[in-house]
């Protein structure tokens, strides 16, 4: 009877229709395909041995992708830049891809499982399927042309009634629903409804339009790291509950590993910075 080792090698050769072992009067020895199978199956067997501590990796989120989104005025928060980097030296085995857009064009990327997450100024709890992590607010401020009257002379914070009179460049609305809302709430309260001459699609834009001299915007004071020149800023009074929430959007559906990895290091930062 012959040995199952033997029986095993015929039953390739047979399977494989080539010769495999090359029969000695003593012994035998691989023919090149022999020696080609064997390369091959000692690469298969390493690859079964990681396949498992790939897999652990996976589900404990230290490996992975994680697409990321946010808007143009998030993206200028030092937050949300300090979060990234730190998650990506933290896991640097998670793929991350990064993506900016509009809250409804982010909205939609969530909702179409295009993105993982997304850093956005408006809440989504009324959107079937989010749901959103309320991460800081942070207060708005005016941004002025040099050489506006209002620019000069005080750094005093400047009462919202008093821009009154003035033309507002605004963001369009669908591209920022949350702040657009929240400065014309804040404006009706104060008494007087904004006289909105420009609209821009992102805020970048919105501040580009100030510099050129055609009217003053409301924007979150971490905008003012842009550096734009030709632009002025002054904080506001007078204008309670006037401030820029920014928030994680992400699916209720079952996160990834690597999602609920980002979301604790998220909520762990947002609580230091809170105390």
């Amino acid at each position: 009877q012959q040995p199952p080792l033997t029986r095993l090698l015929r039953g390739l050769e047979a399977e494989l229709g080539v010769l495999l072992m090359q029969r000695l009067p003593r012994g035998v020895r691989p023919t090149d395909a022999g020696r080609a199978l064997l390369d091959e199956a000692r690469i298969v067997l390493a690859r079964a041995e990681g396949i498992a501590d790939v897999v652990q990796r996976v589900a404990r989120g230290e490996q992975g992708r994680l697409a990321v989104g946010f808007t143009s005025s998030a993206a200028h928060h030092p937050f949300v830049s300090t979060v990234l980097r730190e998650f990506r030296e933290t896991l640097p085995d998670v793929d991350i891809v990064l993506d900016e857009a509009g809250t409804g064009e982010l909205v939609d990327a969530l909702l179409h499982e295009r993105l993982d997450a997304a850093f956005v100024r408006s809440a989504v709890q009324g959107t079937a399927g989010l749901l959103a992590d309320t991460v800081l607010e942070e207060p708005m401020v005016v941004a002025l042309p040099r050489g506006h009257a209002f620019a000069t002379g005080s750094e005093a914070p400047l009462s919202l009634r008093r821009l009154a009179g003035e033309p507002f460049v605004l963001y369009r609305r669908p591209a920022g629903p949350g702040l657009y809302d929240a400065i014309l709430a804040a404006c009706m309260a104060a008494g007087f409804s904004p006289h909105v001459k420009q609209e821009a699609p992102r805020l970048p834009g919105t501040l580009s339009l100030v510099a050129a001299g055609l009217g003053v915007s409301i924007v979150p004071a971490s905008m003012r790291r842009m550096n734009t020149e030709g632009v002025a800023y002054r904080a506001l009074k007078d204008c309670p509950g006037l401030c820029a929430p920014l928030h994680l959007a992400m699916r209720r559906a079952m996160p990834s590993p690597a999602l609920t990895r980002f979301r604790e290091l998220v909520r762990q930062k947002a609580a230091l910075q809170k105390r």
